[in-house]
């Protein structure tokens, strides 16, 4: 993936996205928004989401748009195509031109990730 200068603002993430890309973020953006009260901020170049902690993220790459959770692993049952990796229980879902994810599974990924924050607290800090 190229590098290219930060957005500094979640808009302007999205506003310098286009085609698929840009409507999956929004899609993302809009149902993770819509279901729970979360910090949404600019980190690590890419849209993320806290309550309690990091709860998800949402990144745009050239050929793919990674929706990932920090405790993903715990939400596999509800979205088989979450992928194990990287620090904490993270997973990820890949999303690639053409590819979808019903509305209704990304409200229910977010609560149940925004629930286990709440119950167990900031994924970041477990086991200090």
């Amino acid at each position: 993936m190229k590098k290219s200068t930060a957005a500094v603002t979640p808009d302007a993430y999205v506003a310098a996205l286009s085609g698929w890309r840009r409507e999956l973020v929004e899609q993302f953006r809009s149902g993770v928004l819509a279901t729970a009260k979360l910090e949404e901020v600019i980190k690590w170049r890419h849209l993320v989401y806290f309550s309690s902690g990091p709860v998800l993220l949402i990144r745009a790459e050239e050929s793919r748009v990674l929706f990932g959770f920090w405790r993903g692993q715990r939400l596999r049952e509800i979205e088989p195509r979450l992928k194990a990796g990287g620090k904490y229980e993270m997973a990820t879902l890949e999303l690639r031109e053409g590819m979808a994810i019903d509305d209704k599974v990304v409200r229910r990924l977010t609560r149940a990730a925004v629930k286990l924050n709440r119950e167990l607290g900031d994924p970041t800090k477990v086991g200090e």
